[in-house]
């Protein structure tokens, strides 16, 4: 039976499948599905197969828990980077948008969120279990270790700071935060690379 909205039930499975991504709407979605069908068979099987790995195929950093492409991402399997420099990170985006900066030669540990009682995101559902185990494993030369905690200055993410650095300051590591050039609340993923980039070169110890 014809839709009266679409032609055809492909088109709208298309069309509700594109507007589920976050900021596009129906008719943005119908925009886009329109300019892939206009495109060549090859272009539309080469589209679809991209995501469909991001489902079957991606992976995490045994370590930072960054995306890779195999156990260990590009940064941790990069001997010239800082290992003793850890910059705690909210989410992957905040590890691209400090690696746009250039000004951070050390490495990453990605929470996947903040802690969040209101949205029901707790301590255990990210990952400072595995930051404390990988701070840990450096024993008695904890003490060489700088942590970086880069959340957003909101109060989710000054709580979730404090949570930390009262897990690992225990363990004798230096333990300090991004410099406020970034207004409060601001997210990582939205500030310009020079603000991101002074924040970090003067990073400032940690005080709860």
């Amino acid at each position: 039976m014809f839709n009266e909205k679409y032609p055809s039930q492909i088109l709208q499975d298309a069309v509700e499948a594109v507007s589920s991504l976050p900021g596009i709407g129906s008719r943005s979605a119908l925009r886009l599905v329109l300019h892939l069908l206009r495109q060549p068979e090859e272009n539309i099987r080469h589209f679809a197969h991209s995501v469909e790995r991001l489902a079957t195929d991606v992976r995490y950093c045994r370590t930072c828990m960054m995306i890779a492409d195999g156990d260990v991402c590009p940064i941790c399997g990069d001997s010239s980077r800082d290992h003793r420099t850890i910059c705690v990170v909210e989410s992957i985006r905040d590890v691209m948008s400090v690696e746009a900066t250039g000004q951070f030669r050390g490495v990453y540990h990605v929470l996947g969120g903040i802690i969040s009682p209101i949205n029901g995101v707790g301590p255990s559902d990210l990952n400072i279990a595995q930051l404390e185990s990988r701070l840990q494993a450096f024993g008695e030369e904890a003490s060489d270790v700088e942590v970086i905690l880069a959340l957003s200055g909101d109060v989710e993410g000054e709580t979730t700071s404090f949570y930390i650095y009262r897990k690992i300051a225990p363990l004798g590591v230096k333990v300090s935060t991004l410099a406020r050039g970034l207004g409060f609340g601001d997210d990582l993923e939205y500030a310009d690379s020079l603000t991101l980039g002074r924040s970090i070169a003067a990073r400032q110890p940690f005080r709860p």
